[in-house]
């Protein structure tokens, strides 16, 4: 089974991709979905995420990959924006179906922090007319770092 990844420079609908993959694995005892969407308040007005193309979607297919050899899982979605986006906008859907909960539950999780992490995007915000660049926070790593 090969994981689903996307590089979507469109939005997207985060409950009918949602409800499309749950209904492509209806034996999973289970379906763990996260939804990283772009924050409102504290003045942030936009967010943007560049990548680079030679890189971006095969790095995310190869995270595909590593998950699905780390879980015994039925299913994996990986959705992630690029752009221009505003509050409220979704940017990454991440959603893992499985036999049992915890295998969904850790796939998910782990996915979710190498994209936060170790990702192939560069991200800047745009507050009061003005627009500046997003590092990983120390607890990005440090939550990246206990997987080993």
């Amino acid at each position: 089974m090969a994981a689903d990844v996307r590089l979507l420079a469109d939005p997207f609908d985060p409950a009918a991709k949602l409800a499309a993959f749950t209904a492509a694995h209806p034996a999973a005892g289970g379906v763990v979905s996260f939804l990283g969407q772009v924050r409102s308040g504290e003045g942030v007005e936009a967010l943007e995420l560049r990548h680079y193309p030679p890189l971006t979607l095969p790095g995310m297919t190869a995270l595909g990959q590593a998950v699905l050899a780390r879980w015994a899982l039925d299913g994996l979605l990986i959705l992630h924006r690029h752009g221009q986006m505003t509050p409220g906008d979704p940017i990454v859907l991440v959603a893992a179906a499985a036999r049992h909960r915890r295998d969904a539950f850790a796939a998910a999780d782990f996915a979710m922090d190498h994209l936060k992490s170790d990702s192939w995007f560069w991200k800047r915000e745009r507050r009061g007319g003005e627009w500046r660049w997003i590092e990983p926070r120390d607890q990005d790593h440090a939550d990246l770092a206990r997987w080993g």
